[in-house]
């Protein structure tokens, strides 16, 4: 398995030692060839993976991802780290994610449509039925979700909606803010201090990368370092980080806005209290993580720290506050919306801020209570806990 760590689960879960194996057999893979007609004289093909994960405590809930590089594997993966991130944060959802292998970069907006309209053709009684919840993710937005509403006139059937439909107001900020406050609360718990005047280095400067920066510096704290995909920049008295955004969504880029330059490897050893991975997987290992000056590593992007970094870290003291936790704001979000998409209630951006904060504070406060009963690192414990949630709801369906 690709997260779960079996020899933590064994020792920890007493008389669920099959925790690990128990949650593999409830995986449920669908691997889908998707055909759309541009015109016609041409066809396009592609391959879609969807990955249902574990469904004790919900539906399967998951993003939507368009990408030329995306894999069965991956899309495991990402399902399984969702099973984790609800279970932990007590969001009665299961771990679900689906990919499409196209590169989104070359599809213009008709033809994203008529993908996701094919998709759901296929899938259409799981989205229905409500067994997937899905939501945009890399390649996808608001728009794809607004299809998917259209093809199944269903509210509730997807989140991350535009704002018109059944939107969520504070969604699209909803992983920055989660992923700030857990920087934030991080600080305060592990080490006794306050965010201001803190300096913080963001690898990624996507919709999670820069809605942290933005929170983070509405918190006092100073953005020095960021970069995307084609380099970053260092401005160690800070960025105006309103300023860097505006420029960002307007060149769609980096390259250009003041500061000195510097390589994506590189920011990851620039000297700051708080370092966030917010762009891919893999990019803290064994070759990087002793370069790390940073005291506190908040993991805004999926699975960004291997094992063999995990280890480093462990041993040179810097805390790591892990995916399952960090950024859930928006799965947390996407909760609201599907329960106001049920109900036909209506939420505020603020309302939807206050609940995450709320979620992360108490999620954090027991897995820091079993960190020190048991002398496990932040994330054994947030692994810990999690399986323990997923574990109770299968032996409560009567599973297992």
């Amino acid at each position: 398995m690709s997260i779960f760590d079996l020899d933590i689960i064994k020792s920890e879960l007493e008389g669920k030692k099959n925790a690990g194996l128990l949650l593999l057999k409830s995986e449920e893979k669908k691997i889908i060839n998707l055909n759309i007609w541009v015109d016609n004289k041409t066809l396009i093909v592609a391959d879609a993976f969807v990955v249902y994960h574990n469904t004790a405590r919900g539906p399967a809930k998951g993003g939507i991802r368009i990408d030329k590089n995306v894999t069965l594997d991956e899309t495991t993966d990402l399902a399984e780290r969702m099973t984790l991130k609800t279970a932990l944060t007590g969001i009665p959802f299961g771990g679900g994610k689906s990919g499409i292998r196209m590169d989104s970069t070359k599809l213009d907006s008709y033809m994203k449509k008529e993908i996701i309209k094919e998709f759901v053709h296929i899938i259409r009684s799981d989205l229905e039925t409500g067994y997937y919840v899905p939501a945009p993710d890399m390649g996808t937005g608001p728009k794809e979700m607004a299809t998917i509403y259209g093809q199944t006139h269903k509210q509730e059937c997807v989140t991350g909606k535009p704002l018109g439909i059944g939107g969520l107001p504070g969604r699209k900020e909803a992983t920055g803010r989660g992923v700030a406050f857990s920087a934030m609360y991080g600080l305060r718990k592990l080490y006794k201090q306050d965010i201001k005047g803190m300096k913080v280095a963001i690898q990624g400067f996507g919709n999670v990368g820069s809605w942290t920066a933005f929170f983070l510096d509405r918190m006092g704290a100073k953005v020095v370092a960021v970069s995307d995909l084609n380099g970053g920049l260092v401005n160690n008295k800070g960025f105006d980080v309103t300023k860097l955004m505006s420029y960002y969504s307007k060149n769609n880029s980096l390259t250009g806005f003041e500061g000195e330059a510097i390589s994506n490897e590189g920011l990851l050893a620039i000297a700051a209290d708080i370092l966030i991975p917010a762009a891919c997987e893999n990019v803290l290992t064994d070759k990087t993580a002793g370069k790390v000056k940073a005291k506190l590593v908040v993991e805004g992007a999926n699975g960004p720290t291997t094992k063999e970094a995990d280890e480093i870290f462990k041993r040179r003291g810097i805390e790591v506050i892990p995916d399952i936790l960090a950024n859930s704001g928006g799965v947390i979000a996407s909760y609201i919306e599907w329960k106001s998409a049920k109900s036909g209630s209506l939420t505020s951006a603020e309302e939807v801020f206050e609940f995450i904060d709320k979620t992360i504070e108490r999620c954090f406060t027991s897995l820091l209570a079993l960190k020190k009963d048991r002398k496990l690192t932040n994330k054994e414990a947030g692994l810990v806990l999690a399986v323990d949630e997923i574990i109770t709801a299968m032996e409560n369906r009567g599973w297992i």
